[in-house]
């Protein structure tokens, strides 16, 4: 299988070494408007490079991996389309939710397969917890807690284009959520503040959040994050039912200090980092894409998907903004 990447900055390496270790993937062909990212890759990794993602798509690939600047995603995902190859496009699938709309109308009825990067779902831990839940092991569920603590924040340039912690981060724990649960978001109340960096408070945005959703049965869940938490990078989810409770993320590398007398745990060095935490579930991911590829496997995150949690996190924002529920109908016919 040859399998193109357009975009070879920390997230497009990063994936090209995974695919470079993957049994069924016998070529790259890599490209980057920054020529010396792709010699770079395709020196590391034995790839071929192109000019241009046009080029990419020219060299005969089976499948393409967009890890561009969120800018690009619309335009290189229409490409791919055009050009009958299925693709895998990093979230999200545009910079606002009305170009993902429009995106989504464009390939709506279209043969070739897409995967949005929601790299959660391909964790052993998340997996399990959502095979317990829709197998019914904890009865009806009332409560949903998910965390996402980040050991320290972007680059101001990053924070002035991510659109907000709630659509770069935030919104990996609503998808999963929903992809654990089963249910869909329908009212969101989002709060946040400041204590950290200047620079992201100067953008608009906040450091620290909470926010608090009902899902469609009733349930609440709990969703808190942050650009600071020093001791390293913190994902967890519990999920309380009426029946038994589960957790994903209470392993020896969870980055918490216990101060109960005689605790030991957690005994391990603390993840520093997404790539660290997500090693495995990116592979699963990636490996997910070639299934995708050779047509064995439905895309398992479509365009619909990944849109579905930006408008939680449109709702979030507004919330936020405003001090007020708000729901998400109200954003959708915004």
């Amino acid at each position: 299988m040859r399998i193109g990447i357009l975009g070879l900055g920390r997230i497009g390496a990063f994936h090209a070494e995974t695919l470079s270790g993957l049994d069924t993937v016998e070529s790259l062909v890599v490209s980057d408007p920054f020529t010396d990212a792709a010699k770079a890759a395709a020196e590391r990794f034995d790839a071929e490079v192109a000019d241009s993602p046009e080029a990419v798509l020219a060299a005969g690939v089976d499948g393409v991996v967009i890890a561009a600047a969120t800018d690009a995603h619309p335009g290189l995902i229409l490409a791919c389309v055009e050009a009958g190859v299925p693709v895998f496009c990093e979230k999200p699938v545009a910079r606002t939710m009305a170009e993902g709309v429009e995106v989504l109308k464009a390939v709506e009825g279209r043969d070739v397969p897409i995967q949005i990067g929601y790299n959660r779902r391909f964790d052993a831990g998340f997996v399990a917890a959502r095979e317990a839940v829709r197998g019914g092991e904890l009865g009806k569920l009332h409560t949903v807690r998910s965390t996402t603590l980040d050991p320290a924040p972007p680059p101001a340039a990053y924070i002035a284009a991510s659109g907000g912690i709630f659509r770069d981060c935030s919104v990996h724990d609503f998808d999963i959520i929903r992809w654990v649960t089963g249910r869909e978001v329908t009212e969101v109340y989002a709060v946040g503040g400041n204590r950290g960096a200047d620079y992201i408070k100067e953008a608009g945005d906040a450091d620290t959040t909470g926010a608090i959703l009902t899902l469609d049965d009733g349930t609440i869940a709990v969703v808190s994050n942050s650009r600071h938490n020093a001791r390293g990078y913190d994902v967890r989810m519990e999920i309380h039912g009426f029946t038994d409770s589960l957790a994903v993320g209470l392993e020896d590398k969870l980055p918490l200090r216990s101060v109960e007398p005689g605790a030991t745990f957690p005994a391990g060095t603390p993840h520093d980092f997404f790539m660290d935490r997500f090693t495995a579930a990116y592979r699963a991911e990636l490996t997910a894409f070639t299934e995708v590829v050779a047509g064995s496997r439905l895309s398992p995150c479509t365009v619909a998907d990944a849109l579905e949690a930006g408008w939680i996190a449109d709702a979030c924002t507004l919330s936020l903004h405003e001090h007020r529920p708000v729901t998400i109908e109200e954003v959708r016919q915004a």
